[in-house]
């Protein structure tokens, strides 16, 4: 009897914080690093661009071209012809997850997310978009898997709203996505996009653009939309959008829909916001 009991402690001491057996693994953690580099690394590249005054309308002519003539064609090929699918796996596999192996690649829907938002938003929303697929998605996906497991998942669906999230994404996540998108939005109207003065759609001393305030000349405005509280509007909603913009479960690949959402989102805050400071 004292040999059962001093074997059950033996067992017991030589378990996990959980319980578990020792020789029961816990499941390792896939970071995706070489995806997360890429990914992020567009986003330099695009305030890059910004910056430096590139031009859109080439930017979206290179990514079409692009997509019509390598990337399509070559996914085509991967997904129909298993020796082109081992070589292209051979080679490009480690950027991929393994459900894309059997799908379309993440890489047409990014390109194609992107060109609409450069296609049909003002530059800087598209800007800020693309920078919210590439560094909020990120953050999002990378706080997840470091502290999801300890924080509650989210609901099914949306309050208010009602709109479908995930199911397997997690408080720690919407939270990195949240935080993240602010700070893009923060720092881009307050630094960055000052440094390309022309079709800004806000900016800090003269708030909303004309383009964007439906004033009355006969109304004197006594708010324009900038200054400090226009910044932390802008703050707040951009962390908003990008949170739930990423939870989202639209049965569609988030990096389509996260640029257009935001995107989207933005342009009609910055229009619902040059109301009210009219």
């Amino acid at each position: 009897m004292v040999a059962e009991q001093l074997r059950d402690i033996a067992e017991k001491s030589n378990a996990n914080g959980n319980g578990v057996p020792s020789k029961v693994q816990v499941k390792k953690i896939d970071w995706e690093v070489p995806r997360k580099v890429l990914h992020s690394s567009i986003g330099f590249f695009t305030v890059y661009l910004y910056v430096s005054q590139g031009s859109p309308d080439r930017i979206i002519m290179v990514l079409w071209a692009a997509l019509a003539l390598v990337i399509a064609p070559a996914d085509l090929l991967r997904l129909n012809y298993p020796p082109f699918e081992r070589l292209y796996e051979r080679f490009l596999g480690f950027l991929m997850r393994d459900s894309e192996k059997k799908r379309t690649n993440g890489v047409i829907w990014y390109i194609l997310g992107v060109n609409f938002a450069l296609t049909f938003f003002p530059l800087d929303i598209a800007t800020v978009a693309i920078l919210i697929l590439s560094w909020a998605d990120t953050a999002a996906s990378t706080f997840g898997r470091l502290w999801g497991r300890y924080t509650p998942p989210l609901p099914t669906r949306m309050p208010l709203l009602r709109l479908p999230l995930a199911p397997r994404k997690s408080l720690a996540g919407f939270i990195a996505a949240s935080v993240t998108g602010g700070a893009i939005a923060a720092s881009f109207w307050a630094y960055v996009a000052p440094i390309r003065p022309t079709n800004i759609s806000w900016t800090y001393e003269n708030g909303v653009s004309d383009a964007l305030r439906m004033a009355s000349p006969s109304i004197e405005c006594r708010w324009n939309g900038g200054g400090w509280l226009g910044l932390a509007a802008i703050t707040v909603t951009a962390g908003i959008v990008s949170g739930v913009a990423e939870a989202l479960d639209l049965s569609l690949d988030d990096n389509l829909t996260l640029p257009i959402l935001s995107g989207a989102c933005l342009l009609g805050f910055f229009k619902l916001l040059g109301i009210f400071s009219s």
